[in-house]
């Protein structure tokens, strides 16, 4: 089933992401190896596509995983999480109906 991982930023966290992002990445990147990424990518802080020192309020993923707690589980272990970068996680299921 998909899942949606929604997370939040703490405030000022422009630097602890660009440290912490080869690592966010290669997660990311493993999900997408295994044919389980739908999307991934953050939140600018301000309306444009490159917000420069504005930085990110947070991200968005949705992947498959087996149940709930495998997708809460590898939200919990995100590398961002554990630099501080994230405030707040959520996870919880998502039906995509379009594309389809």
């Amino acid at each position: 089933m998909l899942y949606a991982i929604i997370c939040e930023d703490v405030p000022d966290s422009l630097a602890m992401r660009l440290q912490t992002r080869p690592d966010h990445l290669a997660r990311l990147q493993a999900l997408q190896n295994l044919g389980r990424l739908v999307l991934a990518g953050p939140h600018p802080a301000i309306d444009t596509d490159s917000p420069g020192d504005a930085g990110f309020s947070g991200s968005l993923i949705v992947a498959e995983f087996d149940a709930l707690e495998d997708a809460q589980a590898w939200a919990d272990d995100d590398p961002y999480k554990a630099a501080g970068v994230y405030n707040h996680i959520i996870v919880k299921p998502f039906k995509q109906v379009f594309p389809q």
